[in-house]
């Protein structure tokens, strides 16, 4: 029993002492944990310590970055507004010495400025009206040229194609390579030079000259037939041909002009009034010939006179005279009896044939005899069965009106309306009118044509701007 209370006592004193050692190595485990989270809190609170810290130097420097940037940036706005007050001062002083030198308000600069802006965007919006136009009208060419064909062929008929042809004959087909010339220059270069259209087609050893004036047509009929029988063919020579061509349609006008007042029996007519009466022989009207219808009209008009008891040789001066106007340029505007009155009272003395020219027609008040003379002979000449068709005079003052349009243009030197009256080719003075100016030229022109005249179809406008340099080996 005593052992038994001897080994209880022991494992006791044991288990005291074994606990005791638990106990102490807990309380020192517990002591360095504690002691290592302490270590380790202080730790952290150290490291958020640094990070306040340098979080609070950033801000303090961030902040004062921003006062100093914005005191520097006061200063800035100081010196730029005292710069500014310097440059609107100096600019002032400017202004004024500049009005001073050119002598322009700043208003009146502006103005200039503006001026030349505006022709500025309006040579821009004439290129690019020209290329619009250009690809409009090259959608629509094939059908513009049915339209025009078949126009021409109702509205002209066979009497206009025999007035406004004539048929140069040549030698063999050779001949039409050698009048075209290399890339077309002789060609180009003689219906320049001649205001006519030349028409090579597949007619066999023929060339159409188509012109509705008919004074062109000759010069250029000529200047064809003599270049071919002369074989040399070039845009020099060509010029040369033309000017004696012209030479020689002015000398025949003078004697068709004596001849005929020889016929009628009137005497002691001016020169310029031969010249005149002459170019009518190159002229129709009604599809009838000026000339032959002034002669008859003259015969009418003395066979009237004399059996009315009125003055003979009046009669028939200012029958033959009556339709002078139609032999004077295009240009000229009015009716050509008022035309033919102004410029038959320039070398007429008589008062009674200046007004029977100017009252022919009836379409002012007369108070002559002789104004009813002539009316009365020119109905009787005109009234005959096949004297006369509307529509080639209508058709010659369509063509008529066409160049006068274009000559009335600043620049425009020559006009001439070819094909029939589907194109206007419009030579210019290249010292007055540039490229650009050109295509403007040939808009304002086709603007007003259509403003002002009736036709079927479209015209083409062609304006051709040439500089020729010229000089002379000595």
């Amino acid at each position: 029993m005593l052992v038994i209370i001897l080994v209880g006592v022991v494992a006791l004193s044991i288990g005291g002492a074994a606990g005791y050692l638990v106990l102490r190595l807990w309380e020192q485990r517990k002591r360095q944990t504690i002691q290592q989270i302490t270590e380790a809190r202080m730790e952290e609170a150290k490291a958020k310590e640094k990070e306040i810290l340098l979080g609070a130097k950033e801000e303090a420097i961030r902040i004062r970055a921003g006062a100093e940037s914005e005191y520097r940036l006061t200063d800035r706005e100081k010196e730029t507004e005292a710069i500014r007050n310097q440059v609107l001062e100096q600019k002032n002083r400017e202004i004024k010495q500049l009005e001073a030198i050119a002598a322009m308000t700043s208003q009146e600069a502006k103005q200039a400025l503006l001026q030349s802006l505006e022709q500025e965007v309006r040579t821009e919006a004439s290129r690019r009206m020209v290329e619009w136009v250009s690809e409009v009208k090259a959608q629509a060419d094939t059908k513009a040229r049915e339209i025009l064909s078949l126009a021409i062929q109702r509205t002209a008929g066979d009497v206009i194609s025999e007035a406004t042809t004539s048929v140069v004959p040549l030698p063999n087909d050779e001949m039409k390579g050698r009048l075209i010339g290399r890339e077309g220059r002789n060609i180009r270069a003689l219906e320049q030079a001649t205001g006519v259209d030349l028409i090579i087609d597949d007619t066999p050893e023929a060339v159409t000259v188509s012109s509705f004036d008919p004074v062109r047509r000759e010069i250029a009929r000529l200047s064809l037939t003599r270049l071919i029988q002369d074989g040399r063919i070039h845009p020099a020579r060509i010029e040369e041909v033309v000017e004696k061509a012209k030479n020689e349609v002015d000398a025949t006008i003078i004697s068709e002009g004596e001849a005929t007042a020889l016929k009628a029996g009137v005497q002691a007519l001016h020169p310029e009034l031969i010249k005149l009466l002459g170019r009518l022989k190159y002229r129709t009207s009604y599809g009838q010939n000026v000339l032959g219808h002034s002669l008859e009209v003259s015969q009418l008009a003395g066979h009237i006179a004399a059996e009315l008891g009125a003055d003979v040789a009046i009669s028939k001066k200012a029958g033959l005279l009556h339709d002078l106007g139609k032999g004077v340029d295009h240009a000229v505007e009015g009716p050509h009896a008022v035309i033919g009155a102004d410029l038959v009272k320039q070398w007429e003395k008589s008062q009674d044939v200046v007004q029977a020219v100017a009252e022919h027609h009836l379409e002012s008040p007369t108070s002559s005899i002789y104004s009813y003379i002539i009316s009365t002979a020119d109905a009787i000449s005109g009234a005959r069965p096949g004297a006369r068709g509307e529509a080639l005079e209508q058709y010659l003052q369509r063509l008529q009106a066409l160049e006068t349009i274009a000559t009335s243009f600043q620049g425009v030197e020559k006009a001439f309306a070819v094909q029939a009256g589907r194109e206007v080719r419009i030579m210019v003075k290249p010292d007055s009118i540039d490229d650009i100016g050109a295509m403007r030229l040939a808009r304002d022109i086709a603007k007003k044509i259509e403003d002002s005249l009736q036709y079927p179809g479209q015209i083409r406008i062609t304006v051709i701007r040439e500089t020729r340099a010229v000089e002379y080996a000595k």
